[in-house]
Parts: C-alpha cells; structure tokens; sequence
C-alpha cells in the first residue's frame, strides 16, 4: 500500500528572506502518481539520494508551463529560491534552464548524502552556508524590483514598474532574458497566477487579480496549469505540488 504524502515547509529568517523563500521536504512522492508542477516564479535547489545511495543534487530554472514530477525520485529536500538570488547568491545566469534543470556536482556547497537523514539538520546547514554567501551591496533598482513584482504579485505595467524603480524597460527585459531566459512580462504573468492559487484552492473561481475578465482569467489559468480554474480546484489525487503550500484564503 502506498503512504501518504509526507509534506513540511520551513520559513527562513528576515536575514535570507530576500533570497530564499522556503526549505521543504516532500516523502512519499511515487504515491501521488501523475503528480504536477506548475509554475511559481521560484528556483529551486532539488536534494535527492539515488538507488545507490549517492546525492543527487539539480537546480531547476523556473517554469512557464505545467510539467509532470520526476517519477524515479520519492523523497528530497529542497531550498526554493526568489529570482534575486540568481545573481547574488548561486552568481551565474539560469537562462539556459527555463523550464527544465541541471545536475550539480555532488559535493555542491558541501552536503552529502548524510545531510538527508534528517530534515531539520538540512535546514540549518543550508541556511549556514546560504549566509555565508550572502553579498555585501545589492544593485538598489533590482531590490526594489523584485520587492515591488512580490508585493504587487505582478499587476501593473511594465512602464509603471519601471519607473517606480527607476530603471528603464529595455535594461529591465535585457536583465530578466540574460539571467532567468524570459521578459519582465512574462515573469509578472507567473506571479499573478502564484497569487490566484490560494483563491482557487479555496473555490474562488473568478477573478481576484488584475485580470481582464473572466474568459482572460480562464486562458491564463489554463496556460500556466494546463487545466481550467474549476479542474485546479477539484485538484484531482493531489496531483498539483503547488497547492501543497497554501493555506485557503
């Protein structure tokens, strides 16, 4: 018989927040079977032992689409990162992995296959070593741009963030295509959907967001899950992660 989703999440302190935006742990991951990722606008650090017992460690650029789980992981932990860290933190571009991912070598940042036995203890060296990184200056106009797409959950236009942030919407899409693979734009359609989950998981299926109307919401939803807003809700196995973090609205 196959158990239960084992599933726990881990806030980090005000000193990572900028970077990081959760630990979690997911067990048991071959009993939700056709189990789907759908975007959120996060990168995400993938820990996993292989039938052999060696880590295996993938960063995952992020996602514009819905994607089926690895079916030959069942248990991982893993670090889910905002887009600022990209820059500050990992220190190279993710372009060339919009959705999908790549291995890093075993001994990245230092974890074994050790570090796995125990949730708690991975979070702990995880934020260690993800303070040890942290930068001493941040370019102020992507601070505050990212602050402002998080706040906002990506409504406005593209024009009015970039003037809130003082930077210019050419520099803006040059710097989002070279680091994460696609434009301001898109990202903030990712973020709108991110906040309309909780909505619909809590059966709220119309608009809550700056959406056109509701057959836009509907095109949107469908886009980026590839399933309408009343298939999300009915959530079907649990086969969508994502609704695993939200509480109902």
């Amino acid at each position: 018989m196959n158990r239960p989703l084992n599933y726990k999440l881990t806030k980090p302190d005000d000193s990572l927040a900028e970077f990081v935006y959760c630990f979690s742990s997911l067990q048991n991951l071959s009993a939700s079977h056709e189990a789907v990722i759908i975007p959120n606008g996060k990168i995400d650090l993938m820990f996993s032992k292989t039938a052999d017992d060696q880590l295996r460690i993938s960063l995952l650029g992020l996602e514009t689409k819905p994607k089926y789980a690895r079916q030959d992981v069942s248990n991982f932990f893993s670090i889910s990162f905002n887009p600022l860290a990209v820059e500050y933190i990992f220190r190279f571009p993710i372009a060339d992995i919009l959705d999908n991912g790549k291995l890093l070598p075993a001994g990245f940042w230092g974890f074994n296959p050790n570090d796995l036995n125990d949730f708690d203890t991975f979070c702990t060296k995880a934020f260690e070593k993800i303070y040890s990184l942290l930068p001493i200056d941040i370019d102020e106009r992507k601070r505050k741009l990212f602050n402002l797409i998080q706040r906002t959950n990506g409504e406005g236009s593209i024009k009015e963030i970039a003037e809130a942030v003082s930077w210019s919407e050419r520099q803006i899409n040059r710097y989002f295509n070279q680091q994460f693979g696609l434009s301001l734009k898109a990202y903030c359609t990712i973020l709108r959907f991110q906040a309309s989950l909780p909505h619909i998981k809590g059966g709220t299926l119309f608009p809550q967001l700056n959406f056109t109307d509701q057959p836009h919401f509907i095109k949107e939803i469908r886009k980026l899950s590839g399933v309408s807003p009343k298939e999300l809700f009915k959530n079907q196995n649990d086969r969508f992660l994502q609704f695993l973090v939200y509480d109902n609205p």
